[in-house]
């Protein structure tokens, strides 16, 4: 069928990056404006939205922001972008209460629009197509093209190329299979036209105001070829010819400017360019590196496994926790929830302990995946579990830490004072309970009745800089944290009075422990793994009064010690908040890009290197010196076996 003669005209709006936020005025303001514009053009037949909608993914927001958009008098279609993943206490589940789901897709004028989700999800990392959105865009593509060749426009936020969207491959791949006409989005805040693997994407400009105080969003128009058109709006406060209201888009300054045609019609594509895919060459150099089995869920997975010898339990993107044979990789049995699991789990006596989206706190036996019990929260359950001398420790979204009998599931104590959400494993050390929170703290509580011993921060009120991803560790009366602030800190576990901290290293939420308590390891952000001594100086009771004494928050003292070694480890850029950890002298390392290390945890020297895939590996599970097993947000698990 010949498209370019028998379509209608039509127009459609598209916004994006509006950073509503319940701080800022101004982005609702500017996201009115475009509204009451919009509302006044009677060719625009439908309205598009692709992503950071908000700033800060919070509940409020999002609503807010949902209000705004119902105002619209023609339909309109939002996918969420990082703003909305990113950091979130709903476990990135208050965008779908809200607007009833992360992605659209829809017929109009016997063409095809199909959005959704590109960017990283819980976690600081490069944009990612989780494996369940790749499975709906397949079904939903090859359903259109089963039913005739209708042309098909595709919406992400991120564009879908190499350096913004790590598995971008996988979603070219089965975009080429099909009569797309383009990619379009926003991310970058401004006009762009990228080639993506031979499919034009699209970026446009946000719909917040610039420097001169305009604002603004895009028309595209369909006809015998796509054409973009940037709608700029007046001047905040400027006051337009034919109103008294200074903030009417309605005026002499307002603009329509074309920026881009292309083509319309039919599209075939040609084979994929091999040369930018990810290079897999290294797992050739290393081939003592095996892998004794690898499986693929169905979600993608931003936790790591926990095993009780035989089995091994892990929490998927889609809700589901598995049991799964430890040396087979077998499924034993499956436990769904409905709603992501982000948190790791933690076992022990036979129980299984974890939390989920859908706000439960839930305790399983082991063998068999049967509810022995589950706790009701307020709000997404996002925080690892840590399990000590039969009590699970467990932070939630609604502002408080959980101690809970594992045979019982009775709360022992909660502590409530918390003022965002828990996303870390809790570390037991002596008899207390460390954590940190994204309100920008680090906690101590009192294991006997959950009540405060002390909180530090590190001198930051951003709370996207708190000490919250980070599993801290313990050694001589001292605790290690590295948070997005790039420093890493020691303090004195009885008071939280820092012993030393340092940003000589650029570490950034990952921290690690040797086995003997001597050395902590943190992995930083560009191509460098640093190994320091526990033991320098053995407390802060010890330390001179001139270099612990008292000094305002944040003050760096200067008795920083001195590194075991220091090894660039040539994995390149790197803010994946997983933890080195190390087994049996091997020092395992996970990073954003799918490549996994083995170092010598002596001596720092690299003994391999594997590559599992191109997304996220979450911190790893060592199993030995010689075997570990990792997971990724493909959706990934793999148990990985080196030849000596």
């Amino acid at each position: 069928m010949n498209y370019i003669l028998t379509i209608l005209l039509f127009s459609f709006a598209l916004l994006t990056d509006t950073h509503i936020s319940t701080s800022n005025p101004r982005p609702m303001e500017d996201l009115q404006r475009s509204i009451s514009d919009i509302n006044q053009n009677p060719n625009i037949e439908f309205v598009v939205v692709t992503g950071d909608l908000t700033e800060n993914g919070d509940r409020a927001s999002i609503e807010a922001v949902k209000a705004a958009l119902d105002q619209l008098s023609v339909p309109y279609y939002a996918a969420s972008g990082n703003h909305e993943t990113t950091w979130s206490e709903s476990g990135v589940m208050d965008f779908t209460r809200v607007f009833g789901d992360s992605r659209f897709a829809f017929t109009h004028h016997g063409m095809y629009f199909i959005g959704f989700n590109s960017g990283p999800v819980i976690r600081m990392a490069d944009g990612h197509v989780a494996p369940q959105d790749i499975a709906w865009l397949k079904h939903n593509l090859d359903s259109v093209s089963k039913a005739g060749d209708a042309p098909i426009f595709v919406f992400t936020h991120y564009p879908l190329r190499n350096g913004d969207v790590d598995n971008w491959y996988d979603v070219t791949d089965v975009l080429r299979r099909h009569n797309v006409q383009c990619i379009m989005g926003g991310h970058y805040h401004r006009n762009l036209l990228f080639d993506c693997d031979g499919i034009a994407d699209v970026l446009n400009r946000s719909n917040l105001r610039d420097k001169d105080g305009t604002n603004g969003y895009s028309i595209i128009s369909i006809t015998d070829s796509i054409r973009f058109y940037e709608r700029v709006l007046s001047p905040i406060g400027e006051l337009p010819s034919n109103s008294a209201a200074s903030n009417s888009p309605k005026g002499a300054s307002n603009i329509i400017r074309h920026w881009l045609s292309l083509p319309f019609g039919k599209k075939e594509y040609g084979a994929s360019d091999e040369s930018l895919r990810p290079d897999f060459s290294v797992n050739k150099e290393y081939k003592n590196v095996r892998r004794q089995w690898h499986k693929a869920l169905k979600g993608g997975i931003y936790s790591t496994p926990v095993t009780d010898g035989q089995r091994l339990f892990i929490g998927d993107d889609i809700g589901c926790m598995y049991a799964l044979d430890l040396r087979s990789g077998k499924t034993l049995w499956t436990f769904p929830t409905g709603m992501r699991i982000v948190g790791s789990p933690a076992v022990s006596d036979g129980v299984v302990v974890f939390g989920s989206a859908n706000y439960n706190i839930y305790g399983l036996d082991a063998k068999t995946g049967k509810e022995l019990w589950h706790i009701t929260t307020a709000q997404a359950v996002m925080g690892a579990a840590t399990i000590h001398e039969g009590v699970a420790y467990i932070g939630g979204g609604d502002g408080r830490m959980f101690a809970i009998d594992i045979h019982t599931g009775k709360v022992k104590w909660s502590f409530d004072e918390l003022q965002n959400y828990v996303l870390t494993r809790p570390l037991v050390y002596r008899d207390k309970l460390y954590f940190g929170c994204w309100d920008t703290h680090l906690y101590a509580l009192n294991l006997a009745d959950g009540s405060l011993a002390w909180k530090w921060n590190n001198g930051k009120s951003n709370p996207k800089l708190s000490p919250a991803s980070v599993w801290p560790v313990a050694a001589d009366g001292k605790i290690f944290i590295t948070a997005p602030d790039r420093y890493f800190t020691c303090l004195d576990s009885e008071t939280g009075a820092v012993v030393w901290r340092t940003n000589q290293y650029k570490v950034r939420e990952t921290v690690g422990i040797s086995e003997d308590g001597k050395t902590v390891y943190s992995k930083c952000m560009w191509d460098t793994i640093v190994a320091l001594p526990t033991h320098y100086p053995l407390s802060i009771s010890e330390a001179s009064n001139s270099l612990l004494g008292e000094r305002p928050i944040g003050e760096m003292p200067s008795n920083t010690p001195s590194p075991r070694w220091v090894t660039h480890a040539d994995f390149g850029y790197e803010h994946n908040p997983a933890m080195p950890l190390e087994k049996d002298g091997t020092l395992w390392v996970s990073t954003k890009n799918g490549l996994l290390l083995g170092m010598d945890a002596e001596t720092g020297k690299v003994l391999f290197r594997h590559k599992i895939g191109n997304s996220i590996l979450n911190t790893p599970l060592p199993i030995s010196g010689t075997e570990c097993i990792f997971t990724s947000s493909e959706g990934t698990i793999t148990y990985i076996k080196v030849k000596k």
